[in-house]
C-alpha cells in the first residue's frame, strides 16, 4: 500500500487525506505541438499530432497499482496519419506513447488493451473493441469484473448520437416480498430487509450474488454496432484463460487481500492457489472451465448463459451452496437502453451515464458548483481543494436519493443535480474558511460503498467512442467461483441499502430509493464520461475504484480542463476524497 502524506489544511478544521501515488494509467493527448516529449523519472512518453496515439498497456501490469482507484483518460487526435507499434520490440522497462493509425484503446491490462487495438486493426467498430477487451479483463483481472457481472456503457457515435448501455446486476426475484405500496418510505421493513440485518450476508455469501448483465449488454451493443463475428470477438479471452495469463503485481495484490476467501472457496482455490498457497507475481493461471464456457458462448452466443446449458449449470451451482437465483431470472434479464445526460460546463458538452448509476449525474452537479467559482483560479491551490472536497461532500448526500428509474421517480432529484441553479445554492452553502457537520450538507441518507472495477476507453478510426465500467463489486465479488462454469459471482446485492436499527444520532438511516426489490438495480457510482468540445470528441474517460470513481473522475477533468495540466500530470496529480459516513 502507497505510503501516505497527511496534511493539515487551515480551511478545514479535520485534517486532509493528501496521498501521492503510483498510478498505472493510459491516455491520449491533443496537443498544439508537432511532437510532445516528457520524461518522468524513467517513464518516457511520446505523442505526435500527426495521428492517433495509444499507450497500449506499456503501463500495464508491472507499475504498481492506483489504490483505490484507477483512472483512464483518452484524449483524441484529430488528423489521421502512419502508425507504429508501441507491442513490438519496446522493452520492458520503457514507457511510450507511440502513433496509430487504427484508433486506441486504455484497459486496466496491457495484454487487453493489445487485444482490443487487434480488434480494431482487423477493421473492428469501437464496440468490437469494447467486447473483446471487458471479456479479456474477466479472463486477466477476474477480481475486479467479468462475465458473473453487470456494466455500464456509453457509446458515441461518429454521426454525433450518444448512447447508455445499462448492464447492471438485478435483485432475483426471490430477493424480497413484493408489495402494492408505491412509496418505499412506508413499505415495511421486513418486506424490505431479505438479511434480516446480517450485513456479512449481504456482502460475502451466495446471498449476495444479483443476475449478471454484462455479457447480454455486450451482445446487445455488438449487434448494433459489431462489424467482425463474436466468435472473433470472444476467443482471444478463451485462448488467454485456457492457455494462462501471468498473475500481475494488480491482481496478486487483489488476491493477497481476499486470501482467507479464496482458500475457503474450492472454485477459488483451485484457480488461483496451488497447493494451499496463492499463485504469485508472474505464476501461470489457468481457468480451464471459463475457458469452456466462452468456447460456447463464442459459438452459440449469450442464450447459452441466459437460457442454455451454461446457464443451467451456474443455477446449479448457485443453489446448491444456498443461493435464490434461478433459471428464471437469468430468462427475465434484460438490458436496458437508457438516454444519456448531457450538460454544458466551461465551454464543453459533458456526456454521461443516468441511474442507477449516480455517475454521471454526480459529476455535472460537482462541475457546475465549482464551475461559479471561475475557471483555473477557482478550484487551484489550497482554497481550490478546500472547495473541492465541500463541493464533493454536497454530491456524496445528493446522489444518495437516486436509484433504478423503473423503480423510483427520479425526475425531480434528476433535475436538480444537472440545474446550474441547484448548483449555485449548493454553492453558496460552502464557507471558505469552515467546514460543518454532515447535516449541513444535507445528508438524508446512510451512504452505501462499492467497491472495485474495471474500466475500458476506446476511439476508433471514425471516431466512434466508448467508455466502458465493468465491476463484480468486491475483489472477486461474493469470493465465490461456479465450480461448472469457472465464472467469479459477482456480490451486488452489497449495492443496495439495508434497512437497519438505527439507535446513533450521528448516523442518518438508509437510502428508500435504493431499498431491495425483486428486478432492481442497484444504485452505482459508475462513470463513464465522454466530453465534446465544438460538436467534436475531445476526451474519453472513467475510473476504477469504487467509492473514489466520482471525486477521481471529476478532479482529473478539472486537471486537464480548468487547470490546464497536460493528461498525464492530470491523472497523476494527488486527489483528494472526503468520507462522511
Amino acid at each position: 500500500m502507497p505510503r501516505k502524506r497527511i496534511l493539515k489544511s487551515r480551511y478545514n478544521r479535520g485534517y486532509l487525506n493528501y496521498s501521492k501515488e503510483r498510478i498505472r494509467c493510459f491516455l491520449l493527448l491533443d496537443v498544439a505541438l508537432p511532437v510532445f516529449a516528457r520524461r518522468l523519472g524513467r517513464v518516457r512518453f511520446r505523442l505526435s499530432l500527426a495521428g492517433m496515439s495509444s499507450l497500449l498497456g506499456q503501463l500495464g501490469e508491472d507499475l504498481p497499482f492506483l489504490w483505490p482507484a484507477i483512472t483512464c483518460l483518452l484524449f483524441t487526435l484529430l488528423a489521421p496519419t502512419s502508425s507504429l507499434n508501441s507491442l513490438n520490440g519496446a522493452p520492458k522497462n520503457r514507457r511510450e506513447v507511440t502513433v496509430v493509425r487504427h484508433g486506441v484503446v486504455a484497459t486496466d491490462d496491457r495484454r487487453c488493451s493489445k487485444i482490443g487495438m487487434d480488434v480494431l486493426r482487423a477493421g473492428g467498430h469501437a464496440v468490437d473493441a469494447s467486447v473483446a477487451a471487458a471479456l479479456c479483463l474477466g479472463v486477466v483481472s477476474p477480481a475486479s469484473s467479468g462475465i458473473g457481472g453487470g456494466a455500464f456503457m456509453l457509446v458515441r457515435l461518429a454521426s454525433g448520437k450518444a448512447q447508455a448501455l445499462d448492464m447492471r446486476e438485478t435483485a432475483p426475484m426471490q430477493a424480497s416480498q413484493p408489495d402494492s405500496l408505491k412509496s418505499y418510505i412506508f413499505v415495511p421493513i421486513s418486506l424490505q430487509n431479505m438479511y434480516a440485518g446480517n450485513a456479512t450476508l449481504k456482502m460475502s455469501s451466495i446471498l449476495s450474488v444479483a443476475v449478471p448483465g454484462q455479457l447480454a449488454g455486450l451482445q446487445k451493443a455488438w449487434k448494433q454496432h459489431g462489424k467482425l463475428p463474436w466468435e472473433r470477438l470472444v476467443r482471444p479471452a478463451e485462448d488467454l484463460a485456457r492457455r494462462g495469463f501471468k498473475v500481475s503485481p494488480f491482481l496478486q495484490k487483489q488476491m493477497e487481500i481476499t486470501k482467507s476467501g479464496i482458500l475457503a472457496d474450492k472454485g477459488l482455490r483451485d484457480v488461483f492457489a496451488l497447493n494451499g498457497n496463492l499463485l504469485q507475481i508472474g505464476d501461470i493461471c489457468r481457468n480451464k472451465k471459463l475457458a469452456a464456457t466462452l468456447r460456447v458462448i463464442s459459438k452459440l452466443g449469450v442464450k447459452a448463459f441466459y437460457n442454455g446449458s451454461i446457464g443451467f449449470n451456474l443455477i446449479k451451482d448457485i443453489q446448491k451452496a444456498g443461493g435464490i437465483l434461478t433459471i428464471r431470472d437469468l430468462q427475465r434479464y434484460e438490458v436496458k437502453m437508457r438516454e444519456p445526460i448531457s450538460s454544458n460546463i466551461m465551454d464543453l458538452q459533458v456526456i454521461g451515464m443516468p441511474p442507477p448509476t449516480s455517475g454521471g449525474a454526480s459529476i455535472i452537479l460537482m462541475l457546475n458548483i465549482l464551475a461559479r467559482y471561475g475557471v483555473s483560479f477557482g478550484v487551484s491551490g489550497p482554497l481550490g481543494i478546500h472547495r473541492r472536497i465541500e463541493a464533493l461532500k454536497h454530491v456524496i448526500a445528493v446522489r444518495m436519493n437516486l436509484g433504478d428509474p423503473d423503480f423510483v421517480d427520479l425526475s425531480k432529484v434528476l433535475s436538480d443535480m444537472l440545474s446550474p441553479k441547484f448548483a449555485a445554492t449548493l454553492e453558496k452553502a460552502i464557507n471558505d474558511n469552515r467546514t460543518f457537520d454532515a447535516s449541513h450538507y444535507g445528508d438524508r441518507w446512510n451512504q452505501i460503498h462499492d467497491h472495485g472495477t474495471s474500466h475500458v476507453s476506446i476511439v476508433d478510426r471514425k471516431r466512434n467512442a466508448v467508455s466502458m465500467t465493468n465491476t463484480v463489486n468486491a475483489y472477486f465479488g461474493a469470493v465465490i467461483l461456479s465450480p461448472s462454469t469457472g465464472i467469479v459471482l459477482n456480490n451486488e446485492m452489497d449495492d443496495f441499502s439495508m434497512p437497519f436499527n438505527n439507535n446513533s444520532k450521528n448516523l442518518p438511516p438508509p437510502a428508500p430509493a435504493n431499498f431491495i426489490r425483486p428486478g432492481k438495480r442497484p444504485l452505482s457510482s459508475m462513470s463513464p464520461t465522454i466530453v465534446l468540445k465544438d460538436g467534436k470528441l475531445k476526451a474519453v474517460l472513467g475510473a476504477s475504484g469504487g467509492d473514489n470513481i466520482i471525486a477521481g473522475t471529476t478532479e482529473v477533468f478539472l486537471n486537464h480542463f480548468a487547470l490546464k495540466m497536460d493528461p498525464l500530470s492530470s491523472v497523476m496529480a494527488p486527489r483528494v476524497y472526503p468520507q462522511v459516513y
